[in-house]
């Protein structure tokens, strides 16, 4: 039964038997206007997609990028503004509005893919046959590259393989890239692109740059290979040599609707620290202390608010995946080995008040702690309660 409809069979003194005809009538009559807003909802829908149409056309044209942040966020305040104006919910309408927009792009994307920047010419992925290289040769190869695949059984083809391509990508396991570099450049034309896809970047952009006498960029998608769209996924962009010649591989990403980060090699390998081999580490500590514990996970879920199911989801996460990729990551470099030291030592440092039970000290460096976060911490209620929403939705 529909929420308009009238109930069947009512006894005498209920609720819904004393309501008169003319109620119903008049909440059928209400329903056939939803129902008319409902169909023209869509039809402006429509309409929106067939002027979204003709800029994709526009784009993929002048090779302009699919994101447009800052127009997409002065669109939203737009109509958070006008939802105000409306007595409307501007969280409800932001949240409208970014499913919209979130389509539109994915759309864009989808179609812009049709078209290389540099459609024809021959790209080498070294490592093709790893998750990360045959994501990539699905993406050059439907844009219109030539893919050629070299892997770890192919060295003898290398000179036929690397002959005439405008791109060669490396994407291989961290400790094996120096060497497979340094072999790869003895093949590669002097005006090839030389890239890699590797998560550290100070001392892979040393061997490239020395190796190789042609243009140079570093690369770092910060996604993996079981992303469905390149839509606003980032990709930090190194600077190497010539970046003249090397501008059409960052346009070919910004085609694909990525969102193009530049940083050089010392800040890329110190922000991915942080928010790589850090974040995995410590996360890989609390899967292991659970073990170790043996706490029940399906009774602890039992247990869990919305917010810890979502933290203990990203636990489960990282315990999927290939423990040899994580392994790269975390102990990529004596740097980052360095870092992971001083956060078991920080840990450490606080036993002392875990003994204690020193309430008051606990406050201070929290009240400390919150000050140096500032803003983010009102901006992190706001993300992780959206988060928290649609964890609920869903289940």
């Amino acid at each position: 039964m529909t929420e308009f409809q009238k109930p069947e069979n009512t006894r005498p003194g209920s609720v819904s038997a004393d309501i008169d005809e003319p109620v119903y009538a008049t909440l059928d009559c209400l329903r056939k206007q939803i129902d008319s807003i409902d169909q023209e909802f869509v039809n402006i829908l429509v309409k929106r997609r067939k002027v979204i149409d003709q800029v994709t056309e526009l784009k993929k044209a002048h090779q302009l990028p699919v994101y447009h942040p800052a127009r997409e966020e002065d669109l939203i305040s737009r109509r958070r503004r006008q939802a105000e104006d409306n007595q409307l919910d501007p969280d409800h309408i932001e949240e409208l509005f970014r499913c919209i927009l979130r389509q539109s792009r994915a759309s864009q994307a989808a179609h812009l893919t049709r078209k290389g920047i540099r459609a024809g010419s021959a790209v080498l992925i070294v490592g093709g046959k790893g998750s990360m290289g045959s994501y990539f040769r699905r993406w050059f190869t439907e844009s219109g590259y030539r893919v050629r695949i070299l892997d770890k059984d192919d060295w003898n083809e290398a000179d036929d393989l690397c002959r005439d391509i405008k791109l060669a990508i490396i994407s291989v396991p961290i400790d094996v890239t120096a060497s497979v570099i340094e072999t790869l450049c003895l093949h590669l034309p002097p005006d090839c692109v030389l890239a890699d896809i590797t998560s550290i970047k100070e001392p892979v952009m040393d061997i490239m740059l020395k190796a190789h006498r042609g243009p140079v960029i570093g690369l770092h998608p910060l996604f993996g290979p079981t992303t469905s769209t390149l839509d606003k996924q980032i990709v930090v962009a190194t600077p190497g040599r010539n970046p003249q010649a090397y501008q059409w591989v960052l346009d070919q990403f910004s085609a694909w609707g990525s969102i193009i980060l530049q940083a050089d090699a010392q800040e890329h390998d110190e922000m991915m620290a942080i928010v790589q081999a850090l974040r995995h580490f410590a996360t890989f500590a609390f899967g292991r202390f659970l073990y170790h514990k043996q706490i029940s996970l399906p009774r602890i879920l039992e247990f869990s608010s919305p917010i810890y199911r979502l933290e203990m989801a990203m636990v489960g996460r990282l315990f999927a995946q290939d423990p040899s990729l994580y392994a790269e990551i975390i102990f990529a470099s004596p740097e980052r080995r360095k870092l992971l030291k001083n956060y078991v030592q920080s840990l450490s440092d606080t036993c002392d008040m875990i003994e204690k039970g020193d309430k008051p000290l606990f406050c201070d460096e929290f009240n400390i702690i919150s000050e140096w976060f500032g803003p983010f911490s009102g901006q992190s209620i706001r993300e992780s309660s959206f988060l928290i929403d649609k964890l609920i939705e869903r289940f």
